[in-house]
């Protein structure tokens, strides 16, 4: 089963037509998310995801993002895997998605 991915702007639009709630779970480090971070993700970074699965919900909707969208798709996979029912990678992770919606966003 391959991993589903979407432009930073399908993610933006999906999140705003959706019925259900859409979460964007950042794995990045923590010091990546301190330095900059979309509003409203949940962050588990990608090494601790193991141990905090059970945070997570399988029916939930989830939009992996990391910096630019390999680490994130390993996670996506990994969550496919273990039966999370809708997950997808955020093509380009938040690099793409500073240079096509938000130019304002500190970028590293």
């Amino acid at each position: 089963m391959s991993v589903r991915s979407l432009t930073p702007r399908e993610v933006f639009d999906l999140r705003a037509k959706a019925v259900q709630p859409v979460t964007i779970l950042d794995v990045r480090e923590s010091w990546e998310y301190e330095r900059v971070h979309l509003p409203d993700c949940l962050h588990i970074p990608m090494d601790d995801l193991r141990e905090r699965l059970d945070e997570l919900d399988r029916e939930q909707t989830y939009v992996i993002l990391c910096h630019h969208g390999n680490r994130s798709l390993q996670v996506a996979a990994f969550l496919q895997n273990r039966g999370f029912r809708d997950v997808i990678n955020l093509a380009g992770g938040i690099e793409a998605w500073s240079v096509s919606l938000e130019p304002d966003l500190a970028r590293y």
